[in-house]
């Protein structure tokens, strides 16, 4: 199982190169025979910084299928919070030591995104170094939102079959790039490079080693691009450091050890393990408590942890339940917390992390939403309502369907089917988003194609009751300004 630690909201793998390594020939391996896509994320404070803002980022860089630690902030932080990374891996490292290991393994290899010549020129290096590998694709596409690109980029490397893309977007645009396409293309290993291009190119230097191993890489960098990086670095800084004050005054925990319950009381109640949870737990004690859930879920991909009497869990901690929700969903399943302890449920938030899990007020409210739906998909719910209109007499049907949960590359197709159907001359289509939690890129390009075509046939799209991370999605992409929105369903029928 995955070890992760948590450091503001978002959950970082704890390994070293070799390590990350060897897990993307295993996601490679996997992803041939499945047709799988894995994302990875190479997290630096930015990312941090922006995801505090971005609930979108946020989701993806907690779904990721790993995420290391590129910058020092988060391993000193790490430190700070109990926990010491086992390594830093940076996107400028892995990319030289992927590339390596890809000409001994035959792997492909494909190149998108950087400044024009960019990509080509890393591509010669890379080539020169190791005469054997494939890459089997370069493309720098214009500038502009993912919304805009031309898709013959995304049929380009679907034919060109790589084992591995490379996306040089720059954060946010390349992680929420490779989440929206991530299904369709079925590219194994599909990372976001940020700069590496450019460092590999030549076009910006790396600081010498001695800089990087001390934490002083921004510095050297900043000295290189003042005029483009001092206000990213100054936002940055001011930004993780006041966060991860409130991150490490929230879990200064006790140092008094318990541990778990043993495994003797773990159930199976309808299907659904039951695994309490009491006490402390954190790096030091967590070994039993990983044992019995994942020998939980072997028997069921559903799991529910009973918290009312845990009292204290650290980054680790935390870490290890994204951990083990990511494999019960992988299965099919679900992972519920239940009955959360006010102290627990504080430091949850603070972390956004009450948005990634799903928790209940205790065990028989989990039990019985098992029994109900196991998962949750998109689903209409048609009301038809005769409306007046401006010109006398004239009537439109309305027609409310309801958003799932998570909007995703996973959902969106459902859901565009589901709305297309819907469709018709003097309709009025209302999407109902009081029960969505997560809305993603790939959802919004549906809600785009959905307005073009309610406008071709003479019909109209509205939006309704949105949450607060959702609002805040389509705020971030300017979605807001292109659909009329509305406080609730009630409101977007008149």
């Amino acid at each position: 199982m995955r070890k992760l630690l948590v450091i503001l909201g978002i959950p970082i793998d704890d390994l070293t190169m070799p390590e990350a390594l060897d897990r993307l020939d295993d996601f490679i391996r996997i992803g041939r025979a499945t047709g799988k896509s894995h994302q990875v994320a190479t997290v630096n404070a930015d990312f941090v910084v922006k995801a505090l803002d971005d609930p979108e980022l946020r989701g993806i860089l907690q779904e990721a299928d790993m995420a290391t630690a590129d910058g020092m902030p988060l391993v000193w932080g790490a430190r700070l919070l109990g926990v010491d990374l086992a390594g830093r891996v940076t996107g400028a490292d892995m990319v030289p030591a992927l590339a390596a290991r890809a000409s001994e393994k035959g792997y492909r290899i494909y190149l998108l995104g950087a400044a024009p010549g960019v990509a080509a020129r890393a591509a010669e290096i890379l080539q020169a170094r190791h005469p054997a590998l494939q890459i089997v694709g370069v493309v720098s596409p214009p500038f502009g939102s993912i919304f805009e690109m031309d898709p013959a980029i995304v049929e380009g490397v679907r034919a060109a079959r790589p084992d591995i893309l490379l996306v040089a977007f720059g954060n946010p645009k390349q992680e929420k790039w490779i989440s929206m396409h991530s299904r369709t293309l079925s590219v194994p290993v599909m990372i976001g490079v940020g700069g590496t291009l450019d460092f590999i190119a030549g076009v910006t230097r790396r600081a010498p080693d001695w800089m990087q191993r001390s934490g002083l890489e921004w510095l050297f960098r900043l000295v290189q691009e003042p005029k483009r990086l001092w206000r990213r670095y100054v936002v940055d800084m001011s930004g993780f450091g006041v966060f991860f004050i409130r991150q490490w005054w929230a879990m200064r925990g006790s140092r008094t050890r318990s541990t778990v319950l043993p495994t003797s009381d773990v159930l199976i109640v309808e299907g659904t393990g039951i695994l309490p949870l009491q006490g402390r737990l954190d790096r030091g004690n967590q070994a039993e408590f990983i044992r019995q859930a994942e020998e939980t879920l072997k028997v069921s991909p559903y799991l529910i942890v009973d918290m009312a009497r845990a009292e204290f869990l650290d980054s680790s901690a935390f870490g290890t339940l994204v951990g083990l929700t990511k494999r019960a969903r992988e299965a099919g399943g679900e992972l519920w917390l239940a009955a959360v302890p006010p102290q627990v449920a504080k430091v949850m938030g603070l972390l956004r992390l009450d948005r990634f899990f799903e928790i209940r007020p205790d065990v028989a409210t989990a039990l019985a939403e098992r029994r109900g739906k196991a998962e949750i998909k998109a689903k209409a719910k048609v009301e038809v309502e005769a409306k007046a209109e401006t010109k006398p007499g004239a009537e439109i049907k309305c027609i409310v369907i309801a958003m799932p949960r998570r909007l995703d590359a996973g959902t969106a197709p459902a859901m565009q089917e589901a709305c297309a159907a819907a469709l018709a001359p003097r309709t009025r289509l209302i999407l109902d988003f009081s029960q969505t939690t997560f809305l993603a890129s790939a959802g919004m390009a549906e809600m785009i194609k959905l307005k073009r075509q309610a406008q071709e046939i003479g019909g109209e799209v509205r939006v309704a009751s949105c949450t607060g991370d959702v609002l805040r999605s389509l705020k971030l992409t300017r979605l807001d300004a292109a659909l009329p929105f509305f406080s609730d369903v009630d409101a977007a029928m008149k």
